[in-house]
């Protein structure tokens, strides 16, 4: 290995041409495989095929249907829906067409009239009208072919266009746009957005604390083409590998860009470095790669290593977002070994000031050794005590999220869905599919009974804005067969009778109006949807346990079963996530350490560096506790994601610290002086750029991209702190002892 350190420098030098054509080459081959990236606008693609929630909600759907639909909710901005204007449809069929025809020329008793029955009527109030009656919707069920990928979003850009025609055309009533399409288009939009804003502001952000850092307009000018470089690479390979974008795998350039930024810094920084003390541009650049080509192959490793480690986690984009963020690391590895010398020895550069030893490097290094090695007990045991209090904020977390406040205010699926919730019904729901134990069973007046009995549970749960069920139909029709008596709005009472009723309905309504959404084929079975208004993933995950229980309590075995949908899935995601997690998180520690015992060839600063490796993503994860106490999908892929890039700092240090033992011989407290004067500013630089990077994520739109992107900005920064502070004083302790 130093053999290899010594003689790749002249090599580079030597083929210098030829290295910086074959980059080229490599860059422009690779990035053309951005031509194949496509985006996936189907909010399932964060669960994975053996997702048990999933595979339950897909035979749900196998059973009935899947529920594709576009909502447009209309609020009267005088606040009644029961108006002329209101209920009249030009060119249209209304679902109440029999209630309501020729709606212009309604008079003031038949509207009060219309209003009375609408609003007595259980299966319309709370669902698509509101209780007061002041604000409604029109459900549009879709039914896509399932041919391309961009059916979906055909729709919602054809529901947009309608939306917008009615509001010319009625200022006076707001129309909101919601349901499952609009929801999974709104993935798509959330990535783009990502993409057009985050990336320019992280490509300037990097560019000023580069260029201020290194002082150089060639050095900047270098390493902004390296991070170019590194990005189009990894996102043009994962063209090539038909890797699908989605809101999570988007962020992956702007995690390229803020990484692959630290190789460059490093290897810079020490070219002017030996510049400025002297040494020949060529021997400096050769210098250069034998003094960092170890810690740089062992950062990218390492990081990559965590990135990789994601492919443990239950969420396939989370899988892509590493596997594209691994493969951008490693092309970043190759470029600032291989193209940033070449070019550094092409191009004229120069130092900017002139050092005559390693302590006036960077004097602020220098004073903040003298700190560290004069106070080396109190700062010890001061951040050891710290580091406790953080960590303790741990036990304030509860797995908890909030899928459909994933988007921020910004989006309109946001506001509609908020609007939604306040004024109608909710958007979570829980689905049931309740057997009754036999063919043509739902037509049992005991089993109908015991579903209309559970239903009545439900709406007695707090947050059930609304319960839809197949008792609520033949309940209706029981009454409308007996001149709409109020008294018969009940389960029939016989079994013959509940199928003529049946049967009169599936006969009488018009085509699309059948009941094939709530019955199965063989009519042995029925769907239940229960919405709920405000909820959390820990509500439903209690909620659903809750209904278990009365299951099992109060109905035959037949009818027992798991809750479904789409907000039960998301629920338990995170759980999910976070387990299959932590254990790929553990194996890729184990891993990173032991080849940080063999590069280093000391199984003691192997076990050392352990500490300022591991307690980072825990204190920031204790801080987290402690401020916002929740921790959701968004956040169980932190250890992962921060596990390979709080350890860079770390093997930069022991690097430079170790070859200072080893090489020049020096004591414990002059190698802790001369690893801060030789990596400090390269250590500070590189970490001012991870943490305003992720920084930048936090203004994404979307709560899973931001709050990964703050959490991981907490966790480098924090890092830096413990290997500016708490490694020296450890290293000290242990040496000094040995």
């Amino acid at each position: 290995m130093q053999h290899f350190e010594v003689s790749i420098g002249p090599w580079v030098i030597k083929y210098r041409w030829w290295i910086i054509a074959a980059c080229l080459i490599i860059a422009a081959a690779s990035g053309s495989g951005m031509r194949f990236l496509t985006f996936e606008n189907d909010l399932r693609v964060f669960f994975s095929e053996k997702n048990p929630q999933l595979q339950a909600l897909e035979k749900l759907e196998n059973t009935y249907n899947k529920i594709d639909n576009v909502y447009f909710i209309l609020a009267p901005q005088d606040g009644k829906v029961f108006t002329r204007n209101t209920l009249y449809s030009e060119n249209d069929d209304l679902i109440v067409e029999d209630l309501v025809s020729d709606a212009l020329s309604l008079d003031a008793e038949e509207i009060s009239r219309i209003r009375a029955i609408v609003l007595s009527e259980p299966r319309m109030v709370s669902n698509i009208v509101s209780p007061s009656g002041h604000v409604t919707e029109i459900n549009i069920n879709i039914l896509p072919p399932g041919k391309s990928r961009d059916e979906v979003q055909e729709v919602a850009d054809y529901a947009r266009k309608l939306a917008d025609d009615f509001r010319q055309r009625h200022s006076e009533i707001d129309l909101y746009l919601n349901g499952t399409v609009m929801f999974d288009t709104a993935f798509t939009k959330a990535t783009k957005d990502d993409l057009k804003t985050l990336i320019p502001l992280m490509f300037l952000t990097l560019v000023i604390i580069v260029g201020m850092a290194l002082r150089s307009y060639t050095g900047t000018l270098i390493t902004f083409i390296i991070i170019l470089f590194s990005m189009v690479t990894g996102m043009g390979l994962a063209g090539w590998l038909n890797i699908v974008m989605t809101t999570a795998s988007g962020v992956a350039p702007t995690i390229i860009l803020t990484l692959a930024v630290a190789d460059s810094v490093h290897i810079l920084a020490t070219v002017y470095q030996q510049m400025g003390m002297g040494v020949a541009r060529q021997k400096a650049v050769s210098e250069s790669l034998r003094i960092n080509l170890q810690p740089v192959f062992l950062t990218s490793v390492t990081t990559a290593i965590g990135f990789l480690s994601m492919n443990f986690s239950d969420a396939p984009p989370f899988r892509d977002l590493g596997n594209i963020v691994a493969m951008g690391i490693m092309a970043a590895l190759v470029y600032s070994i291989l193209f940033l010398p070449a070019v550094l020895v092409t191009l004229p550069i120069k130092s900017t000031r002139k050092i005559s030893n390693t302590s006036e490097i960077c004097h602020s290094c220098n004073r903040v050794a003298d700190f560290v090695i004069t106070n080396r007990q109190p700062v010890f045991w001061a951040l050891a005590v710290l580091i406790i209090i953080f960590i303790s904020g741990i036990t304030r977390l509860e797995l908890n999220d909030d899928f459909v406040k994933y988007f921020s205010t910004k989006y309109d699926i946001r506001r509609s869905t908020d609007f939604m919730q306040k004024n109608l019904r909710g958007w979570n729901f829980i689905e049931y599919s309740l057997e009754s134990g036999e063919p043509s069973g739902i037509n049992n007046p005991e089993y109908l009974s015991k579903v209309e009995e559970f239903a009545e549970w439900f709406r007695g749960q707090p947050k059930v804005s609304y319960v839809s069920t197949y008792t609520n139909t033949i309940k209706a029709l029981n009454k409308n067969m007996h001149n709409d008596d109020p008294a018969y709005y009940r389960i029939p009472e016989s079994r013959d009778l509940a199928a003529q009723y049946l049967l009169l309905y599936e006969m009488s309504v018009p085509f699309g109006h059948d009941l094939n959404n709530q019955l199965n084929v063989n009519k042995s079975a029925t769907r239940m949807t229960v919405f709920l208004k405000e909820t959390t993933a820990k509500d439903h995950r209690a909620l659903d346990a809750k209904a278990r229980q009365w299951l099992r309590d109060n109905a035959p075995p037949h009818m027992f079963t798991y809750g479904s949908g789409l907000s039960i899935i998301w629920a338990h995601i995170s759980k999910r996530n976070i387990e299959s997690m932590l254990g790929a998180s553990f194996g890729a520690l184990v891993l990173i350490s032991v080849i940080l015992i063999l590069a280093l060839r000391s199984l003691r600063l192997g076990i050392i560096s352990l500490i300022p490796n591991l307690a980072p993503a825990f204190m920031a994860f204790g801080i987290w506790g402690t401020l916002v106490g929740q921790v959701g999908l968004a956040l169980s892929v932190n250890v992962s994601l921060t596990l390979g890039i709080v350890v860079d700092d770390t093997i930069h240090f022991l690097s430079k610290y170790q070859r200072a033992r080893r090489e020049k011989k020096l004591q414990p407290a002059e190698a802790v002086r001369y690893a801060f004067n030789t990596v400090g500013t390269a250590m500070w630089v590189t970490t001012l750029a991870l943490v305003t990077g992720f920084s930048i994520l936090s203004f994404s739109g979307f709560a899973i991209n931001s709050q990964m992107g703050l959490l991981s900005a907490i966790t480098i920064g924090l890092a830096l702190v413990l290997d500016f502070f708490f490694l020296p004083t450890l290293l000290m302790t242990v040496d000094e002892q040995k």
